[in-house]
């Protein structure tokens, strides 16, 4: 059952999208060479309890942080730590915010300096995946429309997708129906109807789309060590459209 949000909803899931929004401009700001993970979460939880909000992801599962912040190989799930990021690293930071019970969920990738050729069009690519794939998150559109186009457009770039990990529904609960893969077959799936709200987020190997669980039972590498990047935004879906609340 995918729930459809009523406008009071709507509104305070857009109050909890602009905190998230918001805290990544000021994150952008402090990414640079020496800063370490931990300072960047200690930031965000201080970010989001001066906005009267909370932490979606700290306690969630048990996680231990207010961001996932995933370094280089790390694909999902990094834990913040007292690792300096250096040039030519990139880092994933996925972050959620909830507002008067009402949640928001986004991810960008950031280059820390100056970086290589390959990891600039993986993160370019990856956000680009997004774009492409959200033009379909319309009433009337089928679910496999995005998943669909997502999946495409990287596979052409020799990107991959993992199979096990997908984007999401999301309102009340961080994680709600429908499960959003990044790769599927166009017309297939739930039609949308306006009132949804989808995260959906490209998560995105360079090279093969095996992937295993870190010793901290977080973080998700990929078996061959390879970068991968991950971009997110909570989107509404519209009669005429979308409205990204993240943004």
């Amino acid at each position: 059952m995918i729930d459809i949000k009523s406008k009071r909803e709507i509104d305070l899931m857009r109050v909890a999208g602009k905190i998230v929004a918001e805290l990544f401009y000021e994150l952008e700001k402090m990414i640079e060479p020496g800063i370490t993970t931990l300072q960047l979460d200690q930031a965000a939880y201080a970010f989001i309890k001066k906005n009267k909000a909370e932490p979606a992801f700290l306690g969630y599962g048990g996680f231990p942080a207010t961001l996932c912040t995933s370094v280089n190989e790390v694909l999902i799930h990094g834990i913040p730590a007292a690792r300096s990021l250096a040039v030519g690293d990139i880092v994933s930071i996925d972050v959620g915010a909830v507002y008067e019970g009402y949640y928001s969920d986004a991810a960008r990738t950031y280059p820390v300096g100056e970086i290589t050729a390959a990891a600039s069009e993986l993160l370019a690519s990856t956000e680009a995946s997004f774009w492409e794939g959200v033009k379909f998150a319309s009433a009337g559109n089928h679910l496999g429309d995005i998943s669909a186009t997502i999946g495409e457009y990287l596979a052409v770039r020799n990107y991959r997708v993992p199979q096990e990990y997908t984007g999401h529904g999301i309102g009340r609960a961080l994680h709600e129906a429908p499960a959003i893969p990044n790769y599927g077959t166009r017309g297939s799936g739930v039609r949308l109807k306006a009132g949804m709200v989808l995260a959906i987020e490209p998560m995105v190997l360079s090279g093969c789309e095996k992937t295993k669980v870190a010793a901290d039972d977080w973080a998700v590498i990929p078996l061959d060590g390879a970068l991968c990047a991950h971009y997110e935004n909570t989107v509404l879906v519209k009669e005429d459209g979308h409205e990204i609340l993240t943004t």
